[in-house]
């Protein structure tokens, strides 16, 4: 990359504007008639050309080559990452697993991405795909996108360099990354080996959410979004580009670079997000707060009020509230919960639930606190503040039921014995 130092834009949404040669942005018009530098101009839609206004994402790219310039596209295998979420009936058990094992042979990101679960597809633009990653190389010589979804990525062990078209994001756990659907990236391992996990969003783009009567200086703000400025690679060799279309990969053979933008203006761009700047809200008198309270982004449905995909977070935070049971309760939902945790303990689980691992409780599967937790909470003093510390668990919440793949339950990281934790819950009941 051209640049000598990492350097970010701040915003979430916003109209931006970045140039990593002087003088490369039209002024007045996208596309004049010769761009400087011998450049060409080219539009990225992130959303139909009609949307309205609020909502239109689109940027343009004033680049080296144009992207249609490569060879002929052609399938590619991959064992592991796909969107078949209809292998497997779908389950209503509650299913936990360890974390998935750092690879042996020298594995990339992409070689390294394993399905575990998903719902809907590409083709209805509607649903997510959950996938994690596991990898001890950088890619070499290779390039992804996804026309399928953006890529919200949410590193749990070891940094990664995200080489974009736009510029470089340097994201590490306690941090995410989101990369628009069809832009071309490349990743590099900053320490060796890293792990984390993926949410493959195939609806509506992610957003900040509405904050109602919460106001406006709470939970995720805009101006801890960041974008990265432009950096491009002039690099000419035998290069591959894979391409994730309609559920599985294809590659083609290219010549250069793909990350060859010299500058670029527009609101459809990567950003990153550090998760310990989320401005936690909740009760300071009674009573648990839903889950919602701690929404970073999210994919509206054709509903109001019901996401196509939610990315919650459980970061560390003050419970206060008196005579209120303070983990989260036991509870049942039309949504569906998949859960991972990045560092530390999940409040509701007294063991088990480790980070790098997983969970998933589909829609109207009940679960909750496990029998060593439920004791605990039901036992401690409320009347002082419990400060959680050294934690951060999110969740992937979605409308539609969460489809785990045939690898995912053949697995063994998976729990068989997930179950039992809330078998030990003793019966209380007394009439007097």
């Amino acid at each position: 990359m051209s640049a000598s130092k990492q350097q970010y834009q701040s915003g979430f949404g916003n109209e931006f504007a970045s140039e990593a040669i002087p003088g490369v942005l039209p002024a007045g018009q996208n596309s004049p008639q010769r761009v400087a530098h011998g450049l060409y101009a080219e539009q990225l839609s992130g959303t139909a050309f009609t949307a309205p206004r609020h909502s239109n994402r689109r940027s343009w790219l004033y680049r080296i080559r144009p992207a249609a310039v490569h060879k002929p596209f052609e399938p590619k295998a991959h064992a592991h990452f796909h969107n078949r979420f209809d292998e497997a009936p779908a389950t209503p058990n509650q299913l936990r697993w360890d974390p998935w094992p750092l690879p042996s042979q020298p594995t990339d990101f992409v070689d390294g991405l394993v399905t575990l679960a998903g719902n809907g597809g590409a083709g209805e633009q509607a649903g997510c795909g959950i996938h994690i990653y596991a990898a001890n190389r950088s890619m070499q010589g290779r390039f992804f996108y996804d026309a399928d979804g953006e890529l919200l990525i949410v590193p749990q062990q070891g940094r990664l360099k995200l080489a974009t078209e736009f510029g470089v994001l340097e994201v590490k756990p306690l941090e995410i990354a989101v990369i628009p659907r069809g832009v071309r990236f490349r990743v590099e391992l900053l320490d060796g080996e890293a792990r984390g996990y993926v949410c493959e969003n195939f609806g509506a783009l992610l957003r900040l959410s509405d904050l109602g009567p919460v106001g406006a200086n709470s939970m995720a703000l805009p101006r801890d979004f960041l974008t990265p400025h432009a950096a491009y690679e002039d690099v000419e060799g035998d290069f591959v580009l894979i391409a994730k279309f309609q559920g599985a990969l294809w590659t083609a053979k290219i010549d250069h670079s793909p990350l060859d933008v010299v500058a670029w203006h527009g609101n459809y761009a990567p950003y990153k997000y550090d998760l310990t700047l989320y401005n936690t809200v909740g009760s300071i008198s009674v009573d648990h707060p839903d889950p919602s309270i701690f929404t970073v982004l999210t994919s509206p449905s054709d509903t109001p009020g019901t996401a196509n995909v939610d990315f919650v977070i459980f970061p560390p935070r003050w419970l206060v509230a008196e005579h209120t049971f303070r983990p989260p309760y036991f509870h049942r939902n039309v949504a569906s919960e998949f859960m991972g945790l990045i560092e530390g303990a999940y409040d509701a689980k007294a063991g088990g639930f480790v980070p790098g691992g997983a969970s998933l409780h589909n829609c109207m599967s009940g679960h909750g606190p496990d029998a060593a937790s439920f004791e605990k909470a039901t036992n401690a003093t409320v009347d002082k503040p419990d400060h959680l510390t050294g934690t951060m668990a999110f969740m992937f919440e979605t409308r539609k039921v969460i489809r785990p793949t045939r690898q995912a339950l053949e697995a063994p990281q998976l729990q068989g014995n997930y179950y039992e934790c809330w078998q030990g819950i003793q019966k209380h009941f007394h009439k007097e």
